[in-house]
């Protein structure tokens, strides 16, 4: 059995620690430790936190292998600190069935790089007429608990309430695509001044909160849990606080890219910039922080979202939504809060892998640094700062809105139970 002995790391941002990591087992937490035989990796006060967990990736295979594969994806991850992703259910075919969810986790599991759970889709072809075989997905070899037609809204009331009642049965949950899609029609950006100053089609708030207000109550009524994708809006957090206030098992989302851009970027007619739900207001991003901080919002989600060259770098009104984010994310929320003050290490511990571990039921996964837990670990030198340089992205695609900016920390090494992923920054 391997050991490793990392030596000096600040864990969850604290004093500086040893920590033996011994096969697949944290084996001691400690000061002044050794251990013979055992390679040292000198932390030298980089902070080091639980692996992170992404409840929001879209990994693209099967049926958009030009995007993204699995094995690209999970490379990604673990070069963003990442030991779990869960990879969401618009693919070719949909991840409807327990066959395609077992090949997704299959798939998973030869990569090495990250654990993946596929997420279900909760209708048939995500249609949203019909919903898809939810228990035979979480019953499979993939253990399915969350269950999402994201990139389309589950809009039927109806529908919405029986997935509810479904995943109440085993303890699932519901993740929604918060989008009103008749008050959507042709949108291409946020509604605002921005929108009209530029022509183009407005995404308005009101179509994610009335979705959101809607599905709280449902959950409320059903007694089931219900989690909210990519919150945007200031308005989003007031329901969603407001249902928190109440007792109704909801727990909700947000983004880096909302967390740190806005509508005013559309300016530029930059496809780059194009996402769904869109980048909002100055206004919103501010509420999105606060909300993160308080609690409101319950985790961060990357929402990772590749497309191929030729599906951005076109006339904005042609371009796919999304950016990639998995490689990118942790230093984001360093910018927008730990060197804001708004959140030390350890809540970016609890919003970036404890809590979306607990949502997502990943089993070894978001626990403590501490002896006898899985060494799923990631280790971030908080004080570099550097251009980001998508050619560099393990990632197959480069939609990233972040080319060129200086952001500030950098993964350096990752673990997935005790074996390195990462290494110095660079895939093992």
């Amino acid at each position: 059995m391997s050991k490793t002995l990392i030596r000096g790391a600040k864990v969850l941002g604290g004093e500086p620690q040893d920590v033996l990591i011994d096969g697949a087992t944290i084996a001691q937490v400690g000061t002044g430790l050794s251990a013979e035989g055992a390679e040292v990796i000198e932390a030298d006060g980089k902070v080091l936190l639980p692996g992170l967990v992404d409840l929001h990736t879209h990994l693209r295979e099967p049926g958009r292998e030009d995007s993204e594969t699995v094995l690209t994806g999970t490379r990604a991850a673990a070069s963003g600190g990442y030991t779990n992703v869960f990879a969401m259910a618009n693919t070719f075919p949909v991840a409807d069935t327990a066959g395609v969810v077992e090949q997704v986790w299959r798939l998973g599991q030869e990569s090495g790089y990250c654990d993946v759970q596929p997420v279900g889709a909760v209708t048939v072809g995500l249609e949203g007429a019909k919903l898809a075989e939810l228990g035979a997905m979480h019953e499979s070899a993939a253990g399915v608990t969350v269950f999402s037609d994201d990139g389309k809204c589950v809009h039927d009331a109806v529908i919405m309430r029986r997935a509810l009642e479904y995943v109440k049965a085993f303890g699932g949950v519901v993740a929604q695509h918060a989008q009103e899609p008749r008050l959507t029609e042709g949108a291409q950006m946020n509604e605002g001044v921005v929108s009209a100053e530029l022509g183009l089609g407005g995404w308005p708030a009101v179509a994610e909160e009335s979705i959101i207000a809607r599905d709280v109550l449902l959950a409320e009524h059903v007694g089931s849990r219900v989690h909210i994708c990519h919150l945007s809006t200031a308005g989003s957090v007031e329901i969603v606080r407001w249902a928190k206030s109440r007792g109704i098992d909801v727990t909700a989302e947000v983004t880096p890219h909302h967390l740190l851009l806005t509508d005013e970027l559309v300016r530029s007619y930059n496809p780059v910039y194009k996402v769904n739900p869109p980048l909002r207001t100055e206004r919103d991003v501010l509420a999105l922080r606060e909300a993160l901080a308080d609690g409101t919002i319950d985790i961060v989600a990357t929402d990772h979202a590749p497309h191929p060259h030729e599906d951005k770098d076109c006339e904005w009104a042609a371009a796919a939504m999304g950016m990639v984010g998995l490689e990118t994310a942790l230093s984001v929320v360093q910018e927008t809060m730990v060197d804001t003050g708004l959140l030390d290490w350890a809540g970016v511990a609890d919003r970036m892998s404890v809590k979306p571990a607990e949502i997502g039921q990943a089993t070894g996964h978001g626990r403590p640094v501490s002896a006898g837990e899985p060494a799923n670990l990631t280790l971030v030198d908080t004080a570099y700062r550097g251009q980001v340089d998508p050619a560099g992205f393990a990632s197959r695609s480069r939609n990233t809105p972040y080319e060129g900016r200086e952001l500030p920390g950098r993964v350096t090494h990752t673990w997935l139970r005790g074996k390195a992923t990462l290494v110095d920054g660079k895939l093992t």
